[in-house]
């Protein structure tokens, strides 16, 4: 009968569960004293059955606060689960299991924060403000979550409710603020597309928080040290990567510098052997491609220049001794390497159009037109890609500015509480 109880609680089956209250009346009393793992509620609430834990919780209340062998409550569960309706219909029960604690010392809403359950959080810290206040282990708060785990909606939540000035600079164990630890962590150090948004998570607390910007931690790091630390280990990270692909750019823009002339000495179709004069004239030498298709013979003169002109501008750049570390000149550099490449690509294109024979021009241009689509598709990805690597440089740049401006701010704050 009890596996029968579980197996109705994993299905949502409540015809199930009324069947067996009929064989059995005591049966959900008898399974807390089974248990000692989950109960059915745990199992129905993790799965959002929301019919099935009404049921039981009208039956059997106390359910709500039972734990499991981690001391996860079915809040807890069905918290990380993300599933609203019975979020709700456990508060009604019992609100005070949001300040139950698992064997890490997490409530509730420490769940809801790691799991980015916005909706759910909402809720939680409307029925119970003050769990968000709890500690857990080594001295974190559910704000120091939020910030490890880059939920900035979480972030902007709680500080919009219960963000008072105590709370937003309240420190762990290691003496680390929320604002330490976004600027100590690794979100900082290779400003990918995706640590962008941890950036964003900075300057939100530099410039709509009163997030003190002169407090230390016990190594006695302020905030722009742990900035300074993280911009040189990204510079140090881009230049070691840099110095590691050089061979390799070189090897590229060579190949491509060498296609380039090879294509620009020998145009395809190939040169007139004779000197003819009358209806068609041409003269010997000549390419052939420049009479018969004019227009894209300077096109495909054009494109091919760019391409063998970029291709030697990687090479020199390379070859020329000049500091590289710095993001804006690697950013030139893919963007003059994606040119030439682009450029050969297409200087193909216009190639094949000379010896590609009428009947098959449709279902060439077809193709043509696909590989477009598809080149410049990935062209705008990395170009997007790397302009926000930029752009959240140049956000580091300005937090720092805005570091600088209220220590500034504060030091005049206290010149005059001086005076």
């Amino acid at each position: 009968m009890e596996r029968r109880l579980y197996d109705a609680a994993a299905k949502g089956d409540v015809t199930s569960l009324l069947d067996l209250l009929k064989e059995d009346p005591l049966i959900l009393d008898r399974c807390m004293v089974w248990s000692c793992d989950e109960t059915p509620l745990h199992v129905a609430a993790m799965l959002g059955h929301e019919e099935f834990v009404e049921e039981i919780l009208e039956r059997k209340p106390e359910l709500a606060g039972e734990l499991d062998s981690r001391k996860l409550s079915p809040l807890h569960l069905v918290t990380a689960k993300g599933y609203l309706g019975v979020v709700k219909k456990l508060l009604n029960i019992n609100a005070n299991m949001c300040y139950t604690r698992d064997k890490y010392g997490r409530n509730p809403l420490h769940i809801a924060a790691v799991k980015g359950r916005i909706d759910v959080l909402e809720e939680l810290v409307q029925e119970s403000p003050n769990a968000a206040r709890h500690k857990m282990e080594h001295g974190e708060t559910i704000l120091h979550l939020c910030v490890k785990h880059n939920n900035l909606e979480a972030l902007k939540l709680l500080l919009e409710t219960i963000g008072d000035h105590e709370f937003i600079n309240l420190k762990n164990d290691d003496g680390n603020t929320i604002l330490h630890l976004a600027a100590a962590d690794k979100q900082t150090e290779s400003l990918d597309a995706s640590d962008h948004r941890s950036v964003q998570t900075i300057n939100f607390l530099m410039s709509r928080t009163t997030v003190e910007v002169n407090s230390l931690n016990q190594n006695g790091q302020a905030i722009d040290d742990l900035l300074n630390q993280s911009w040189k280990k990204s510079v140090k990270k881009q230049y070691d990567w840099l110095e590691r692909k050089k061979s390799a750019l070189m090897v590229v823009a060579s190949l491509t510098a060498t296609m380039a002339f090879q294509v620009g000495v020998n145009p395809p179709g190939g040169f007139w052997q004779d000197t003819i004069q009358g209806t068609n004239p041409h003269n010997a030498g000549n390419s052939i491609m420049a009479d018969n298709y004019p227009v894209g013979y300077s096109i495909f003169l054009a494109t091919n220049t760019i391409g063998f002109l970029a291709s030697l501008s990687i090479i020199l750049l390379l070859v020329s001794g000049l500091p590289l570390k710095h993001r804006f000149f690697m950013w030139i550099m893919m963007v003059i390497l994606w040119i030439a490449i682009t450029s050969i690509a297409y200087t193909y294109c216009l190639s094949i159009t000379t010896f590609t024979p009428t009947h098959d021009t449709e279902s060439f241009y077809s193709t043509i037109q696909l590989g477009i689509y598809a080149w410049a598709g990935l062209m705008v990805m990395l170009l997007v890609g790397h302009t926000i690597q930029l752009r959240a440089c140049l956000m580091i740049h300005n937090i720092k500015k805005l570091v600088t401006q209220r220590r500034s701010s504060a030091s005049l704050v206290m010149h005059h509480d001086d005076v």
